[in-house]
């Protein structure tokens, strides 16, 4: 696998992180309903939403906020043939921080290991477009 096609592969796992946090939404909506915590016409507009499911609805959020910069990215680097091992090792860790980040958020939710998986993931995101633009400038 040329690095190339390995810039993939982390926008992929992240695309499975965004389908398993549909699914739990679900999940959470459907126990909300049949425990009478919430009707299921409170979904339709969202203006309620109890504690479990909106944690998992702002988590859902969130992977499509800062992950759209990593999403472009990502195509970028492939589009100019910029990627390398240390790009595709960075697009992996910032999936690996947004997994933890959604994990520490539907579970626990306590920012005090929330934020650090944030700027761990930012960092990295950072570093790729730092990358991107010093290829294109230099190349």
């Amino acid at each position: 696998m040329t690095p190339t096609e390995a810039t993939l592969w982390p926008l992929i796992a992240h695309v499975l992180l965004v389908f398993m946090l549909y699914a739990l939404l679900s999940r959470r909506r459907f126990a909300a309903v049949r425990a009478g915590r919430a009707k299921a016409s409170a979904f339709r507009e969202n203006r309620s939403e109890p504690d479990g499911s909106l944690t998992a609805r702002n988590c859902l959020a969130n992977q499509f906020e800062l992950p759209v910069l990593f999403y472009a990215v990502s195509i970028l680097l492939y589009l100019v043939d910029a990627d390398n091992l240390v790009t595709v090792a960075l697009g992996w860790f910032f999936v690996v921080s947004r997994y933890a980040h959604a994990y520490v958020h539907v579970t626990t939710n306590r920012l005090r290991y929330r934020r650090p998986a944030f700027v761990a993931g930012f960092a990295a995101l950072g570093l790729l477009w730092v990358w991107l633009a010093v290829w294109l400038a230099f190349t």
